[in-house]
């Protein structure tokens, strides 16, 4: 039986992997209208819900919505995540857009694939959202602290912002779709296929032995 849910389950995975392959596939155009879209509306989001942040809440003071689970506190931090390399603020400006460029340039030339658009275009948004904070924020241009007013204690000690959600749930979710074998223009890799398929073929094997048995004893 372990073996046999396990079987299904490649099935399933063998179904879905045709799916996206024969359905989700993009067209370039539409591919990088797609990415476009989706990367505006996060960067408006994010900038608005700072805008918001820095006109009403106190500076450095917890502000209390929900308890522990959720906090507004609103800081600026020079450098990364654990406020690391608060010296060195330029640094993380030229990585920011080295990944914004990066996810562009995939957008062009690689991303065929549905679930790809949507989360480099979301990935891209939260890029966008801080790199704008480092280029046009106080205290000058490519120096720019970015605006962080969201504190969750109970899950980790930083206070981040709308584009660090995107960024670290795309990323993780790049991490998923590259485990599972989803390519950028939109197929699978073969492996995923052939498992799905072998594990296919011995269910219906098993269906066809568990009905042959059962008219022998019938």
């Amino acid at each position: 039986p372990r073996r046999r849910r396990r079987d299904l389950g490649f099935v399933c995975l063998g179904l879905l992997s045709r799916t996206v392959e024969g359905r989700t596939r993009l067209r370039p155009t539409t591919a990088g209208i797609v990415i476009a879209i989706l990367a505006v509306v996060v960067l408006a989001v994010d900038q608005f819900t700072k805008h918001l942040a820095l006109q009403n809440l106190p500076y450095e003071r917890a502000v209390q919505v929900w308890g522990d689970f959720l906090q507004f506190y609103l800081t600026r931090n020079s450098g990364a995540a654990f406020s690391l390399g608060e010296g060195v603020t330029w640094v993380f400006t030229i990585i920011l857009g080295l990944a914004a460029l990066i996810v562009v340039s995939l957008a062009v030339v690689r991303v065929r694939g549905r679930l790809w658009a949507v989360v480099l275009g979301l990935l891209l948004g939260g890029i966008l959202g801080n790199l704008t904070d480092r280029l046009f924020r106080e205290p000058g241009f490519a120096v720019g602290h970015v605006v962080d007013f969201i504190y969750t204690p109970w899950m980790m000690p930083a206070i981040y912002n709308v584009a660090d959600m995107f960024i670290v749930t795309m990323m993780i979710s790049v991490a998923l779709l590259v485990l599972f074998g989803f390519r950028l223009d939109g197929t699978r890799e073969p492996r995923a296929g052939a498992m799905a398929d072998g594990a296919q073929n011995r269910v219906s094997s098993g269906e066809t032995g568990a009905s042959s048995l059962g008219r022998t004893d019938a």
